[in-house]
């Protein structure tokens, strides 16, 4: 038996051992068709590895002239509210066109804080996510936030979901999930709820019948959900364990009852709705919040 890093560093002389180990915590590697749970597993010679090498990012984005909505704005930091469809930074496939070029044609002093190729940028959301996110024109911004966010203290998020009804769920209007998210052990674009290998997820969710009236006709519910951790699709995967997907979604989603829907959504219908923070250069508590988009709006 063999640590799965050193084998793969055998294998690939001209990576670092830091190259190999994110590759294998992105995904990239996957051992007898499963996803490799961590570089220094035990593989035997017999294993199947297969390792998925992503094309390279461009190391500095461009600035381009994108519109941009913009809920605040000072010399520290900037909130603003993404459109669904905008990609946050470059990767494989979306190098043009993304947020962070939108940024640095805005700001054009943004360059280099916090990192050449995600400049600014202190959180992330989902491609098809709309609503509000935070990023940081300084450096001393940029260090107070990626405390406050990785510590989840002192910053409330909340979203609001349009998801489809479970039946034994009317009668539970609210409550809370807490357990592991990590990679889908054989899907590597999929998180999964995990027993092992994953990072402790914690959602608060909440039908809100004001917004969407329970009627037995009605086949959909929002729900507003606060999440206390920023994991890779948490909302999305918590609200399909509960057997109330966010309609829309097409990984974890049902899409047989989208097709149902009138209007078929044409994206997930998760928006990042408000958003509590304290400044991280006055130290003053600051709240923000985001009109609900119109394709959700429909719904409502």
């Amino acid at each position: 038996m063999e640590r799965l890093d050193r084998l793969l560093l055998s294998r690939y002389p001209d990576f670092s051992r830091s190259r190999i180990e994110g590759l294998v915590k992105a995904g990239f590697v996957t051992v007898n068709g499963a996803v490799a749970e961590k570089a220094g597993m035990k593989v035997s010679e017999t294993d199947a590895i297969d390792v998925e090498i992503p094309p390279p990012v461009p190391a500095e984005p461009e600035p381009e002239d994108i519109p941009l909505d913009v809920v605040f704005e000072d010399a520290d930091m900037l909130v603003v509210n993404k459109p669904a469809g905008l990609v946050v930074h470059p990767a494989p496939g979306h190098f043009t066109g993304t947020l962070v070029n939108a940024l640095l044609f805005h700001c054009p002093d943004l360059s280099g804080i916090g990192g050449v190729a995600r400049p600014g940028i202190v959180h992330r959301l989902d491609q098809e996510t709309s609503g509000l996110i935070v990023v940081a024109k300084s450096q001393p911004a940029m260090d107070g936030l990626v405390k406050a966010f990785a510590s989840h203290r002192n910053v409330e998020k909340t979203y609001l979901a349009i998801c489809h009804r479970a039946v034994g769920r009317v009668s539970t209007p609210s409550g809370r999930i807490e357990n592991l998210i990590g990679r889908h052990p054989v899907d590597r674009k999929r998180m999964a709820i995990v027993e092992r290998n994953g990072k402790t997820a914690i959602t608060n969710w909440q039908v809100r019948p004001d917004l969407i009236p329970p009627r037995p006709e009605c086949p959909i519910a929002a729900v507003e959900c606060r999440i206390e951790t920023g994991r890779t699709h948490q909302i999305r995967v918590h609200m399909a364990s509960l057997g109330t997907p966010v309609i829309g979604d097409k990984v974890y989603g049902k899409s047989p009852l989208d097709k149902r829907l009138s209007p078929v959504p044409a994206r997930q219908m998760l928006h990042a709705w408000k958003l509590t923070l304290w400044h991280p250069v006055k130290n003053v508590k600051m709240s923000f919040e985001a009109p609900i988009p119109e394709d959700m709006r429909a719904y409502l």
